[in-house]
């Protein structure tokens, strides 16, 4: 198990992480960091409490946000497959139509060659 050490609102936390995600804790500890010197820059000094609070629920908006987004893009991937697979059903079928047409019409035409044929 791997250790990590990130600094938060000018506060140092010493964290557990599996190896090879000490980059991916401190990308998450640094976005934290960030919300929350955003919040004090709007907000002033309104309390370490209250302001954790306050980066907690921007962040869980952020991911509410990004879970909707990815529910709509998916809903949008789930009807584009449907739209492909019609398209390639009615592609079979104009195909296979398309081919039953020619072998008829190689069919008429070897009867013509052969009536053709019989009459020389």
């Amino acid at each position: 198990m791997a250790q990590v050490v990130v600094t938060i609102a000018g506060r140092t936390y010493r964290m557990s992480c599996e190896d090879g995600q000490e980059g991916h804790i401190e990308a998450l500890a640094a976005h934290v960091d960030s919300k929350m010197a955003g919040l004090r820059t709007s907000f002033g000094e309104i309390g370490d409490q209250r302001l954790v609070v306050m980066a907690a629920i921007t962040i869980a908006d952020e991911l509410a946000e990004a879970n909707g987004r990815i529910a709509s893009l998916e809903e949008q991937i789930g009807a584009l497959s449907e739209v492909s697979q019609d398209a390639r059903q009615m592609r079979e079928a104009r195909e296979t139509h398309l081919a039953e047409a020619l072998g008829g019409a190689a069919e008429r035409l070897e009867k013509l060659a052969r009536e053709i044929a019989g009459k020389e």
